[in-house]
C-alpha cells in the first residue's frame, strides 16, 4: 500500500515499450534503498509503437495519460514530471580513440581533459555525420562514457595533476536521431506532462542488472523486448559498448500468427503462455485449437535460435571478436521458453553462466505497490527511475547563431556543446596556426610554425564568455569564427648557420666573410625568404672569385691560393690563404706559371694590357720603395683623425692597423670602402689628408 503520507519527491519513470508500457512511481529512503509506491503494466491498444520507436503519437500519449491517472490515484498525488527511456533500436554509438600533443611535462589539468574528452567527442560526431552524409536524419549526441584515458601511450584512470607530453581518450559516444527524441517528448508533452530526465534503455538496465561490483568481469547484459534486443557490455569496471539488434518477442509472435492464423493480440497470450502444458484459441476462422507447450516450442525454436545466433555474433562483435564470461537476460522476450540455453549454445559458454535476471538483481528494491511481482520485466522501468538519481538528464534548447536547437542536459551542459550539437569543429572555435615551413639545411629536416591566430569571440547573452561557460534553457549564444595566424616566415640571415663565418688570409690580412647560401642550387641573397620546400646549403667555402667580388678586387691571372696558381673557381676554404699580387709582380712571371685558365681566348693581350695600363697599376706598387725612409701620413677613417707611421708608402689594408674597424662580424651584406668618395680596394693607395670611409651596407 502506497504512503500517503510521504512528503518527498516522488519520481515517475515510465517505460515505453513496443508492446507494453510501465510506469513506476518510488523515491529513495534514507537507507538509500528505492522504494516502489505504485506501479502500473499496460499493453497498447493498438501497434502504436513498432521496433522500439512510436509511430503513432496521440494513441501513445493516450496510454500515458490513463497510466499517470492510475498512478496519481494511488499515490493520491498529482505527477507532472516524468523520467523516460529511448530504446536501442535507434541509437548509434562510436568508439573513439584520440590523442593530444601538450610542452613536454604540462602539468594536465581538468581543461586539458575536458578539451580532450571534447576532441573526441566532435570526432566521433564527424563520423556520424560522414556515415550519414546521404541521409537528412540530424543526430544528437546524447552522452559519452569513457573508456580509458591514456598518459604518454600508457593506460591510466585518471590523468589530472599528471606530467605529460602527450594524452589520450577513449570512449563512446552515443546518438540518437531527431526524430526519436521530438516523438518521445510530443508523447510525453501532449500527456501533459514535462519531462524530468531522458536516458537510454541499455543504460537503464545495466545500472539494475549489473551492479558496479560486477563490472570487473566481462559480462553481456541482454534486455529482450518486443521490438529489439539491446545490448550493453561490462568489463574492466566500466561498460565497454552498447548495441541493438532489431530481432525479439515479435517475431515470436508473428511465427505463432502465422502458424495458426490467429490475429496478432491472440498469438501475443498464446506466447505468454507457452509455459503451460496446453493452450487454446481459436483461429480467424473460429476453428478451436488446442496446442500443447512441446508443439509451440518446436514451432517457435527456429525463430528463437535465429533470434539467439544473431544476438550472439552481435555480443561476440562487441567484445572483441570473443565470447564473454557470462550473459544477463531481462525483459519479457527473454521468457520465452528455450531462449536462455539457445543463447548460451548460440555463444559457445556453458547454459549454466546465462541466466534470466528478475528479483536477483532487485534485492535493493523495496515493493508497496500491491499485485507486484519481481520480475525481468520490470528492470528497465526500475533502471529509469534510479537513472534520475545517478545522472539528470533531458533535452534544453538554446539559440546559437541564430539557429535554434536541443542539447541532451547532463546537468553540465556548456557552450561547447551547444557548439559541437550546431556541428562547429574545433577549427571554427580554436585559434588557428597560419602555414608552417618545413625545409632542410644541410640535409637536416627544419619546421617553422606559423603564428597563432586569435580564438573565437563568444558571447552568451550579450556578455563576452568561453566555451566552458554553463548553458540553460533559452540561452542566447554567439559564436564569431576564429582566426588563422600569419604564415610562417623565416630569412635565410635569420637562420643560425647563417651567422657563421668564414676567414680568408688575403695577403696576410684575415678577411671575414659571411658564409653563402645555396638555395636549390642557386645563390640567395640573406634576405631571401624561405619557402616550403626548399633544400638549403650553407657553403664552407667561396671561389676565389667570390671572396675578391666581397673585396671589390677584380680577378687577375697572377693570384695564388696557398702559393698555387688559381682560377676564378677555385674553392677557397676557411683559413686559406690568398697572395693578391701586383701587376708589377705578374709582369715578372712566365707565361708558363699562370693558370690555363683564359676565358677571352688570349692571354698575351690580357697580359700586355694590364701591364701597359699603368692607371691599374696602385702607386704604392709601381716602384721599389723599399730603400725610402719611412714617411708620416694624416688620414681621416669614418671621422677619425689617424696617423700612420714607418713605412715609405701605404696602402688602405695599412688602415686597419691604426683604425679599430671589426671585420670578423658581418654587419650587412656587403663592405663598402671609398677614398675621398670614390670606391677602392685594400690595395688602393692611401695618401696625406684622404677621407676613407669602411662601412657595411645591406
Amino acid at each position: 500500500m502506497a504512503d500517503k503520507n510521504y512528503n518527498g519527491k516522488y519520481v515517475f519513470g515510465l517505460d515505453i515499450g513496443t508492446r507494453n508500457m510501465v510506469g513506476t512511481v518510488g523515491y529513495k529512503d534514507i537507507g538509500n534503498r528505492f522504494v516502489v509506491e505504485a506501479q502500473v503494466v499496460l499493453e497498447h491498444k493498438t501497434r502504436a509503437m513498432l521496433d522500439g520507436q512510436i509511430h503513432d503519437i496521440a494513441k501513445v500519449a493516450e496510454s500515458i495519460v490513463h497510466i499517470k491517472n492510475e498512478l496519481e490515484q494511488q499515490i493520491g498525488k498529482n505527477l507532472d514530471e516524468v523520467c523516460i527511456a529511448a530504446a536501442g533500436r535507434v541509437l548509434r554509438t562510436i568508439r573513439k580513440r584520440v590523442d593530444y600533443d601538450l610542452p613536454a611535462d604540462t602539468v594536465i589539468t581538468s581543461e586539458h581533459v575536458y578539451s580532450l574528452e571534447m576532441l573526441g567527442v566532435e570526432q566521433a560526431y564527424e563520423d556520424i555525420r560522414t556515415a550519414t552524409e546521404n541521409d537528412i536524419t540530424r543526430f544528437y549526441c546524447v552522452g559519452y562514457s569513457v573508456v580509458q584515458y591514456f598518459l604518454n601511450d600508457y593506460a591510466i584512470t585518471t590523468l589530472e595533476d599528471h606530467k605529460a607530453g602527450k594524452i589520450g581518450v577513449e570512449l563512446i559516444a552515443t546518438f540518437l536521431p531527431d526524430e526519436v527524441v521530438d516523438g518521445l517528448y510530443s508523447a510525453v508533452e501532449k500527456a501533459g506532462l514535462k519531462v524530468a530526465n531522458m536516458t537510454l534503455e541499455p543504460i537503464a538496465a545495466i545500472n539494475v542488472a549489473i551492479p558496479e561490483a560486477y563490472r570487473l568481469l566481462n559480462i553481456a547484459l541482454v534486455d529482450v523486448g518486443a521490438g529489439t534486443s539491446d545490448i550493453s557490455i561490462a568489463k574492466g569496471g566500466h561498460i565497454e559498448a552498447f548495441g541493438m539488434m532489431p530481432y525479439a518477442g515479435d517475431e515470436i509472435t508473428e511465427i505463432i500468427a502465422s502458424k495458426y492464423l490467429v490475429e496478432f493480440k491472440v498469438a501475443e497470450k498464446i506466447k505468454k503462455s507457452m509455459n503451460k502444458k496446453s493452450v487454446k484459441f481459436k483461429d480467424i476462422m473460429g476453428i478451436s485449437h488446442t496446442v500443447t507447450k512441446e508443439e509451440l516450442t518446436d514451432v517457435t525454436r527456429p525463430v528463437v535460435d535465429n533470434i539467439t545466433r544473431q544476438v550472439a555474433d552481435k555480443i561476440t562483435e562487441l567484445n572483441g571478436d570473443k565470447p564473454v564470461s557470462a550473459v544477463f537476460i531481462v525483459g519479457g522476450g527473454g521468457k520465452i521458453a528455450g531462449f536462455v540455453e539457445s543463447l548460451a549454445d548460440s555463444l559457445g559458454i556453458q547454459r549454466e553462466r546465462v541466466a534470466l535476471r528478475g528479483k536477483e538483481v532487485m534485492q535493493n528494491i523495496e515493493f508497496r505497490a500491491e499485485n507486484v511481482k519481481k520480475d525481468s520485466i520490470l528492470v528497465t522501468p526500475i533502471g529509469i527511475c534510479l537513472n534520475y538519481y545517478e545522472q539528470k538528464n533531458n533535452f534544453i534548447q538554446v539559440v546559437i547563431n541564430d539557429e535554434h536547437i536541443k542539447i541532451y542536459d547532463n546537468d553540465r551542459v556548456t557552450i561547447m556543446d551547444a557548439a559541437l550539437q550546431l556541428g562547429l569543429s574545433n577549427d571554427y572555435l580554436f585559434p588557428k596556426r597560419g602555414d608552417e615551413i618545413v625545409y632542410t639545411i644541410n640535409g637536416e629536416k627544419r619546421m617553422v610554425r606559423g603564428e597563432q591566430g586569435e580564438p573565437a569571440v563568444i558571447l552568451l547573452n550579450g556578455k563576452e564568455s568561453n566555451l566552458s561557460a554553463p548553458v540553460e534553457a533559452g540561452d542566447k549564444i554567439v559564436i564569431e569564427e576564429s582566426t588563422k595566424g600569419a604564415s610562417a616566415q623565416v630569412e635565410i640571415m635569420s637562420l643560425p648557420e647563417y651567422s657563421s663565418e668564414i676567414t680568408f688570409i688575403v695577403n696576410g690580412k684575415e678577411i671575414i666573410c659571411p658564409r653563402y647560401v645555396s638555395v636549390n642550387g642557386e645563390l640567395m641573397p640573406g634576405s631571401y625568404n624561405v619557402a616550403n620546400g626548399d633544400e638549403i646549403q650553407v657553403l664552407d667555402y667561396y671561389t676565389l672569385e667570390q671572396v675578391l667580388d666581397f673585396m671589390d678586387l677584380p680577378y687577375h691571372k697572377g693570384i695564388t691560393v696557398n702559393n698555387v696558381l688559381a682560377g676564378p673557381d677555385e674553392k677557397v676554404y676557411g683559413n686559406f690563404k690568398i697572395e693578391y699580387s701586383s701587376l708589377k709582380d705578374i709582369s715578372e712571371m712566365s707565361y708558363s706559371d699562370l693558370p690555363e685558365d683564359d676565358s677571352d681566348g688570349d692571354l698575351d693581350s690580357d697580359l700586355s694590357e694590364n701591364v701597359t695600363d699603368s692607371s691599374n697599376v696602385p702607386s704604392g706598387a709601381e716602384q721599389d720603395n723599399s730603400k725610402e725612409e719611412g714617411k708620416t701620413v694624416v688620414v681621416f677613417v669614418n671621422n677619425t683623425r689617424i696617423v700612420m707611421t714607418g713605412k715609405p708608402g701605404y696602402i688602405l689594408v695599412d688602415v686597419l692597423d691604426y683604425y679599430p674597424f671589426d671585420t670578423s662580424v658581418a654587419r650587412g651584406n656587403k663592405l663598402l670602402i671609398t677614398i675621398n668618395d670614390e670606391k677602392a680596394e685594400f690595395l688602393s693607395p692611401v695618401n696625406e689628408g684622404d677621407v676613407i670611409r669602411i662601412e657595411w651596407v645591406d
